[in-house]
């Protein structure tokens, strides 16, 4: 059998980073010749826990078929826009994910895991349990960081009730503490000061298309609101680009306070009624409060769908 590619999506983050690179390891221990890549070079968040557990970044791909693969397994994804550039054009054999399910269908039958838990990472965790095999600490580093970074340290309702546990035999594992460590990694991608604005609305992005729109919803977290704020500007100016090289109808951009756990929405667009609509808020200045908002797949994407579905 042929090498299989494994890997998350595009503008990868640490679960996406962490849940490929510990698929791979477990298919490969079960006989398997998988080898996890990233679709984007690792965010500062990333980059600080491959670092910290002395692990090497995987390799940057762009297209499937120029790998000579025909297979490939997708992690922390399924929507075939957040996905490699010709997803379309290789077999999608398994995906393991946390998401919703769009934008997604396969000519042959496959293995897919869905499960509505905090991270892609909490899934594979349990399939090492399942399948009797020993996880590595440096994996189980990569694990925990990927459900630290979805949950925000457990704090974001995303979190599923079994998260907790997986969280502490993961620490246990890599022989962190789980407080400590989750702080410090977490503050790690807070660095924002020397990103470009363009380099900052797609440190986390993703494309979501609703009811015919192509809406991009962005993320980014900060210990102070205020201090992407005074950019405001330049990220207009960066998303308004965004927007038309890539043809987005709509740009939202949630500024994620990582302490107190609130975002500030900033929206670009010409379906800003829906976005306001979506929230029951009133945009100023192009941008309005969002309490209690950290989680763009629990508390953002759907209050859009249903918005633009309406």
């Amino acid at each position: 059998m042929s090498k299989i590619l494994v890997f998350g999506h595009q503008n990868p983050d640490s679960d996406a980073i962490g849940s490929s690179v510990a698929y791979a390891y477990l298919k490969r221990q079960l006989g398997i010749d998988a080898e996890a890549v990233a679709l984007g070079t690792p965010n500062e968040e990333t980059a600080f826990v491959l670092d910290y557990f002395g692990v090497d970044a995987p390799r940057v791909v762009e297209s499937a078929k120029n790998e000579g693969v025909k297979q490939v397994i997708l992690t922390d994804h399924n929507e075939f826009q957040q996905s490699i550039s010709d997803i379309g054009d290789v077999e999608v054999i398994e995906v393991i994910d946390h998401h919703r399910i769009a934008n997604f269908e396969t000519a042959n039958p496959l293995y897919m895991r869905v499960e509505p838990v905090g991270s892609a990472s909490s899934i594979v965790y349990r399939m090492y349990k399942e399948n009797h095999v020993a996880v590595p600490k440096e994996i189980a580093g990569l694990m925990l960081s990927g459900l630290i970074s979805d949950t925000l340290l457990l704090k974001s309702p995303t979190t599923h009730a079994t998260d907790p546990a997986v969280a502490e035999e993961l620490a246990a594992i890599a022989g962190v503490d789980l407080q400590e460590y989750g702080l410090a990694m977490l503050k790690a991608g807070t660095n924002l000061a020397s990103k470009t604005a363009e380099e900052l609305i797609d440190i986390d992005a993703k494309t979501f298309e609703l009811n015919g729109n192509q809406v991009r919803v962005a993320q980014v977290n900060t210990v102070d609101i205020n201090d992407v704020l005074a950019r405001q500007t330049e990220i207009e100016t960066a998303i308004n680009d965004s927007r038309s090289e890539n043809g987005y109808s709509d740009f939202v951009l949630m500024i994620t306070d990582i302490l107190n756990s609130n975002s500030e929405i900033l929206a670009l667009g010409t379906n800003t009624d829906k976005i306001e609509k979506a929230f029951n808020f009133k945009l100023e200045n192009n941008h309005a409060f969002l309490e209690g908002a950290v989680s763009r797949k629990k508390q953002v994407v759907p209050q859009l769908t249903e918005s633009f579905n309406a």
